[in-house]
């Protein structure tokens, strides 16, 4: 066979191949293999491949060969030779998911328990975790609502973001409760090319605030207050205050179930403003009440990394900040409805947890090939595994 000869590469080839380039998780061999392949397929030269890959010749023309005989199925690696492993990766698999014998006293496993549980070697244990995706040191949180009105809380709280009443104002209140005024025990070391900022791991503690927050859903816009404590007095006291920043038209308030908003002296108020009605999230809800996602922000952006040597700094940090995030909001979209919610949010409704998994023997890049996806639920990337386009 002539290496002069261009390489043909169907459309569902190529398409497959510039793929391989572009995943960012994609091993670097691979997609080596595959500019090569591809810049052959676009009729480019031999030297001229080796220039641009930065490749020897000789590998250029061993992919070339590879891909002719047998496809993209080609450029995986080849068996290596020698003696074949033994090791049964189901067998690790299925053991990895077992919780570990009560005799050892761990509550989870790690790749040399397990491998010398199997009498194997770790390495094979953490080659097998990477493939599979495996990862028993990690635990994730989750909880479900055990309100019996959750359907009715849920279809009310998304029914006002999806379609708020005419003439009315949303808002979203909260409180995010013991704040601390910290003061790092040395100077802050500023950051520097090469280097992030450095904080002590010590400091003093100067006391605590509660920031009260009503985030109005249409614009975005914050009205804040700080109080010592979270009580029915200190909620009232802040109902007040947003009562008088938006007068004269009907207020609609999403709050969690905390007894402080619930309180009857909190009752007897609102029973004599009847512009104002309150809808409260299901019990362990709050992430339905808006007003968290600007907890999360000013947590990262303003207080977490602050430093206060007093009370009174914090309540002005947190003032400044609310001031400025006033100037340049946005609001935040609301896109799930009720239906798309309820179910997720009922555990009852699910008879199992397990994720099932399909083993299957063959060459990696055909059965497995590792990707990034977008977890919806937590909102960042994950690595998973998905069958190739055939």
């Amino acid at each position: 066979m002539s290496l002069t000869v261009p390489v043909e590469l169907p459309a569902e080839d190529r398409v497959e191949l510039v793929r391989w380039t572009r995943a960012p998780s994609f091993r670097a061999g691979w997609a080596q293999r595959a500019r090569i392949v591809l810049l052959a397929g676009d009729g480019v030269g031999i030297n001229e491949i080796v220039t641009r890959v930065g490749v020897s010749k000789p590998t250029v023309i061993a992919w070339k060969k590879r891909y002719v005989e047998s496809g993209i199925s080609g450029l995986a690696d080849l068996p290596k030779p020698g003696r074949p492993g033994k090791v049964d990766e189901v067998a690790v698999v299925l053991a990895t998911l077992e919780p570990p014998p009560q005799k050892l006293g761990v509550t989870h496993w790690s790749s040399r328990l397990l491998a010398e549980q199997l009498g194997i070697s770790q390495v094979w244990v953490s080659k097998i975790w990477r493939k599979w995706g495996l990862q028993p040191w990690r635990r994730e949180t989750f909880m479900f609502s055990t309100d019996p009105q959750l359907e009715a809380k849920v279809r009310d709280v998304v029914g006002l973001y999806l379609n708020p009443p005419d003439n009315a104002v949303v808002l979203s209140i909260d409180a995010k409760s013991q704040i601390q005024a910290l003061d790092r025990t040395a100077p802050i070391l500023p950051l520097r090319p090469g280097l992030p900022e450095k904080v002590t791991h010590d400091y003093v503690r100067h006391g605590t605030t509660t920031l009260f927050a009503a985030l109005e859903v249409a614009t975005g816009k914050v009205t804040d207050a700080c109080y010592p404590r979270h009580r029915h007095e200190e909620f009232l006291k802040f109902l007040k205050q947003v009562a008088k920043a938006y007068p004269r038209v009907p207020l609609h308030i999403v709050a969690d179930n905390y007894a402080t908003h619930k309180h009857p002296s909190v009752q007897a108020w609102l029973a004599k403003n009847r512009r104002i009605t309150m809808h409260f999230t299901p019990t362990s809800g709050s992430w339905l009440n808006m007003v968290e996602i600007f907890f999360g922000i000013i947590t990262r952006q303003a207080i977490r990394r602050g430093s206060s040597t007093s009370v009174k700094d914090l309540i002005t940090a947190i003032q400044i900040y609310t001031d400025a995030w006033n100037e340049r909001c946005q609001p935040f979209t609301w896109t799930k409805t009720a239906d798309e919610i309820i179910p997720k949010a009922t555990g009852g409704q699910r008879t199992s947890f397990t994720r099932h998994w399909r083993l299957a023997i063959g060459p990696f890049p055909k059965m497995y090939e590792p990707f990034l996806v977008r977890d919806e639920n937590r909102g960042r990337l994950r690595r998973g595994h998905r069958r190739p386009r055939r």
